[in-house]
């Protein structure tokens, strides 16, 4: 895992204390140092961390893939030096941003939360990472039951979940916001536009929005294919300066074994999205991958999952676009067979420990052997679904700016996206009935509604396994609502989100349009997934890229019309036409199709293979002694789903995700700090007891 740490300390002499003179985070490498030093932590590669320096007292840090120049980082320090922040996060690529002016120093998240900020108040200042479980290392924290409980009951809720983080103490910075530090005191501020979101933004034609986003994708992927990064490294050293970094050295880079190979890939499998970055990859002028001046073709991987007989139709579809797409001269394609050893659920015991729990820790083996097929560099897709496609909650915006009309065709495709058995004349209308409700429901009055019932277990409505687009976007149209494992939590753990939801929403009576704000939270909580899933599948020496978290590539999202989003097939046709734009028209028949039955076939055969060890894992679980849940009711649900009874298999794969994080962390051994203040013990090391009282 690669991080960054620094502190601020008190404002009372330029010496910190001797406590924060003595404590050093493992593995780091000093930046600069008192009284406010920063580190890099693990192996961070030469170019992905550049310093520009004004004077002793001005400087800025940049962390990852970051598409500016000298000059114009140096043109972002004299502009952050002012108080100006957006100079900071509007370059391509998906970075951190650190900086010193005097005794402030600001710390910049991005605007989907895939590079979060987490701090802390330590020794009479504040400690700031990228990661939390070195925070709470750093302050021995306890275990926070009560966010855990609101992951599982409401994880796409920002209400329920706060700035809090599994561990008690450790605190996260909201996307789109900045953690500013002035002498150890701690400041939250927002760096995105201050419109309101109760009123309309002015948007742009179609075409032009459409441009915008071609713009900022080459832009995105461009920032990964120049640079050194793609260099051969003769002697292992990627990293920093290796000298005084006591991480990965030439010796145990020499010794890895199963490093993927040098250049740039991307994915096949996997949907529309993950295809368009490698077309536009291969497409960029000069010659993708290209190694000490040797010009090598793209790699672009394709996963053939053999062990799902019930997805063979689809998974055969696309597996012969992927082959029809990478005819282009400039790719390299190579095809990753699978079978019941890369199933979702198998092999649970190993895996590293992750900052917090995610659904990807079940399907981390999966993905990994994927990955390591790939490329030192590798784009994915991620985040795609969530900037371009419109959330269901967004029909009622078009019925609070009075444009009825645009509804027409969304809700006659979603009554015929669940097959000519389950079309029924009074879908649209049941449809723009649910949207109108919902236009017509304030914030506080749908928050609550949400936490009555949280308390009264009222989940019948959920959208299951197996369920329909028409019930699950039914479900969406809500300000807010249960996850698919709150019906397996106590009513104790179900009581306390709902306190918070109840204390959320007498905080901000009103908060503008719904279909803005479910939007915003549903890209939180993917690029916070999205981030866990770079942490468990992590393959040493390689990198994963998701350009459509950039902070650029989601505000050019952003400015796509209402009107365009909700009009069905609007993702494929919005990619195809970037495409185009770039250059690429000859698409195979059947581009753009959606993977989900796959996925979803995936899961239940994996959960079918390998159901004895997950039951295993709840014979004695930790979030039973925890009070979430109560083992043999989830032991039931699982014994079902395994069989085939229609039950949310994501909620599922929340909980068993749930219950091998709390393992992994607290059989850990060691902390992320040195010193002779350094802590006694790691963070939550007494953490789960039975029954602690939430």
């Amino acid at each position: 895992m690669r991080w960054l740490v620094g502190w601020s300390s008190t404002a009372t002499g330029p010496a910190p204390t001797e406590e924060a003179r003595t404590v050093l985070p493992v593995g780091a490498q000093l930046l600069w140092g008192d009284p406010d030093p920063l580190w890099a932590v693990g192996d961070w590669r030469a170019d992905e961390v550049r310093v520009v320096q004004a004077d002793a007292e001005t400087r800025l840090a940049v962390f990852g893939v970051c598409g500016a120049t000298d000059d114009q980082l140096r043109v972002g320090l004299f502009a952050a030096r002012g108080g100006a922040l957006r100079h900071l996060t509007a370059w391509p690529g998906s970075y951190t941003a650190v900086v010193q002016v005097g005794r402030r120093v600001t710390v910049t998240g991005d605007l989907a939360g895939a590079r979060p900020v987490f701090h802390t108040p330590w020794a009479g200042g504040t400690a700031y990472a990228t990661a939390a479980l070195p925070l709470a290392d750093l302050i021995e924290a306890n275990l926070d039951v009560g966010h855990l409980a609101a992951l599982l009951a409401c994880p796409d809720a920002p209400e329920a979940l706060g700035a809090g983080t599994p561990y008690e103490g450790v605190r996260r910075v909201p996307p789109g916001h900045a953690l500013v530090l002035r002498g150890g005191s701690c400041e939250i501020t927002s760096y995105e536009p201050t419109a309101s979101l109760a009123v309309a933004a002015p948007q742009l034609p179609p075409e032009q929005a459409v441009d915008g986003v071609r713009d900022a994708l080459v832009e995105a992927v461009r920032a990964r294919l120049s640079g050194p990064r793609h260099a051969p490294d003769p002697d292992g050293l990627n990293g920093l300066d290796p000298g005084p970094v006591p991480g990965m050295g030439p010796a145990e880079r020499r010794a890895a074994r199963g490093a993927p190979a040098p250049g740039v890939g991307a994915d096949l499998s996997g949907g529309s999205a993950s295809a368009t970055l490698a077309l536009l990859a291969a497409g960029l002028p000069g010659v993708p991958g290209t190694v000490n001046g040797r010009g090598e073709r793209l790699l672009a991987v394709t996963f053939n999952d053999r062990a799902t007989h019930g997805g063979r139709p689809y998974r055969e579809a696309e597996l012969e676009r992927a082959r029809s797409i990478a005819a282009n001269p400039r790719l390299h394609h190579v095809v990753v067979a699978a079978g019941e050893e890369a199933l979702p659920y198998a092999d649970l015991e190993g895996g590293p420990l992750t900052d917090e729990p995610g659904p990807s820790l079940i399907m981390a083996g999966r993905h990994r052997r994927r990955l390591l097929a790939g490329s030192a560099d590798h784009l994915v897709g991620a985040g795609a679904r969530q900037v371009l496609d419109a959330h269901p909650a967004r029909l009622a915006d078009l019925l609070l700016d009075r444009r009825r009309r645009h509804l027409l065709r969304p809700v006659t495709a979603l009554a015929k996206a669940d097959g000519p058995l389950s079309q029924s004349a009074l879908v649209p209308f049941t449809v723009y009935r649910a949207a109108r409700k919902l236009a017509r429901t304030t914030y506080g009055a749908g928050i609550a509604d949400t936490a009555t019932r949280l308390r009264e277990r009222q989940f019948t409505d959920d959208p299951v396994a197996g369920g329909g687009a028409v019930d699950a976007s039914l479900a969406a149209l809500s300000w807010c609502r249960p996850g698919p494992a709150a019906r397996w939590l106590t009513g104790e753990a179900l009581a306390e989100v709902s306190v918070r939801l109840n204390a959320a929403a007498a905080r901000t009576p009103t908060v503008g349009r719904p279909g803005e704000r479910r939007a915003r939270a549903a890209l939180a909580r993917h690029a916070a997934d999205h981030r866990i899933f770079e942490q468990a599948v992590e393959v040493r020496n390689q990198r994963l890229h998701a350009p459509f978290l950039d902070n650029q590539v989601v505000l050019a999202c952003r400015a796509l019309p209402d009107t365009l989003r909700v009009q069905p097939g609007a993702r494929a046709a919005v990619l195809r036409a970037v495409l185009s734009g770039a250059g690429v028209r000859d698409l195979p028949s059947g581009w753009g199709a959606t993977s989900h039955i796959t996925h979803a076939a995936a899961v239940r055969a994996g959960l079918r293979t390998s159901i004895g060890d997950v039951v295993g894992l709840f014979d004695a679980p930790l979030l039973a002694d925890a009070g979430l849940v109560e083992a043999r009711i989830v032991r039931k649900a699982l014994r079902a789903a395994a069989e085939g009874a229609p039950l949310p298999l994501d909620g599922l794969a929340e909980l068993v995700s749930t219950e091998l994080w709390l393992r992994r962390l607290l059989a850990r051994r060691g902390t992320c700090w040195t010193g002779t203040a350094a802590p006694r013990q790691r963070a939550v090391a007494g953490g789960v007891s039975p029954r602690p009282s939430l």
